[in-house]
């Protein structure tokens, strides 16, 4: 099998058309405080307007500049005037048989990507997407067989959170002390929609600043985990510049192998991107880094593909999360058995590596892992297949 190189992406910035307000969704707080002094605030309420704004938008989750009530009826029309309030827009909301919600959202230019929500005992955890498309090509993900459009900007992605809180009910009620209702139902962010998050690193980190920040959101950065296929040289500016936790989609042990399932390993091959990982918990104050590995029938699961997984990760603090394939129309591989993903487990187990075998969730909505693909895409591909079957 062959499988291309991943190419260079270039983050174009988006232009926005003549005479469009700024959205303060998605500026981080020194844009925010720059933009607001662009407008005619004065520098020394500049601060305390950051924070007044910072709250109405990510505490209360308020959309209407109308009902920032502790600000002036002048400074209200200021802020009206000069700027914007805007989520992506909710396309189609599914819900699993399981309690998985799939989202289909629309962010400008009309394009779709996909978020999912999956609520577990005492936490619920968001799948975000961090570019429209992907350019990946990783062969056993359905995501991947959609070309990226472009990166998603912070405030698309943050959106996605909110957009998320909408739908639970989860931001707080004013007047009731400090909002907090109990258990939170968002209690934790994956960076593992679509997209791939290195190649967005900018737009990523600043989202994630947003919804870190203590007066917002206030998701702690050991409630977020970013997942990459092995940007090598992003790896240790995610420490630094994020801190989240890490997981790294490895999924074979050997670079012939990896090369097809995961085409980045031709320009960062394991041993470069283990190198990498083992500064990363240094660097982040992380316990753990995440090892996930599909598994794929005949391809990567034998016991010889545990011993060496075994071998690969010595000296690295990690578990290993084996899931079980999710099958796609078309997918060029099949699931393990029960029997062999339990084997391999068992491997990793008595050499000292938690090895959790993931419960598939939302599959009966294409919402598990390596399934997402916006609905129009598919519809369109759809199209092309019978277009072509038919000798159009």
């Amino acid at each position: 099998m062959k499988a291309p190189v991943t190419p260079d992406v270039l983050t174009v910035p988006r232009k926005e058309g003549p005479g469009a307000r700024p959205n303060l969704i998605g500026m981080t707080r020194d844009g925010l405080r720059a933009a607001l002094i662009a407008v005619g605030t004065p520098e020394k309420q500049a601060k305390m307007r950051v924070n007044q704004v910072w709250q109405w938008l990510y505490h209360w989750g308020v959309r209407d500049f109308a009902q920032m009530t502790n600000l002036a009826k002048d400074f209200r029309a200021l802020l009206a005037d000069n700027f914007v309030i805007e989520l992506p827009e909710v396309v189609t909301r599914q819900l699993s048989e399981d309690g998985t919600r799939k989202y289909l959202v629309r962010i400008a230019g009309g394009h779709e990507v996909e978020v999912v929500y999956i609520p577990e005992e005492g936490r619920g955890t968001l799948c975000v997407s961090s570019q429209v498309g992907c350019t990946l090509t990783c062969s056993f993900c359905h995501t991947g067989t959609q070309k990226l459009v472009r990166n998603l900007t912070p405030a698309e992605i943050v959106g996605q959170v909110m957009l998320a809180r909408d739908d639970l009910e989860e931001w707080p009620e004013q007047g009731t002390g400090t909002g907090d209702k109990g258990p939170r139902l968002l209690s934790n962010i994956v960076l593992m929609g679509m997209g791939e998050p290195l190649y967005n690193f900018e737009n990523v980190r600043d989202a994630m600043k947003i919804v870190m920040d203590g007066e917002g959101i206030a998701l702690g950065r050991r409630r977020i985990t970013l997942s990459t296929s092995g940007v090598v040289p992003e790896i240790a500016r995610t420490a630094q510049e994020i801190g989240c936790l890490l997981a790294v989609s490895f999924h074979a042990t050997t670079d012939a192998v990896r090369d097809v399932l995961v085409p980045i390993n031709k320009r960062w091959n394991i041993e470069a991107l283990l190198e990498a990982l083992r500064e990363y918990p240094k660097v982040s104050n992380s316990e753990r880094i995440t090892f996930e590995y599909v598994m794929l029938n005949g391809v990567n699961d034998t016991d010889e593909d545990a011993h060496r997984l075994v071998a690969l990760l010595e000296g690295i603090p990690a578990k290993v999360n084996l899931i079980p394939f999710n099958e796609w129309p078309g997918a060029p591989y099949t699931r393990s058995s029960n029997n062999r993903i339990r084997a391999f487990a068992t491997i990793l187990m008595e050499a000292g590596y938690a090895s959790p075998i993931r419960t598939p969730r939302g599959e009966d909505i294409m919402a598990a892992c390596g399934q997402l693909k916006s609905a129009t895409e598919r519809s369109r591909k759809s199209r092309a297949q019978i277009a072509a079957e038919a000798g159009l």
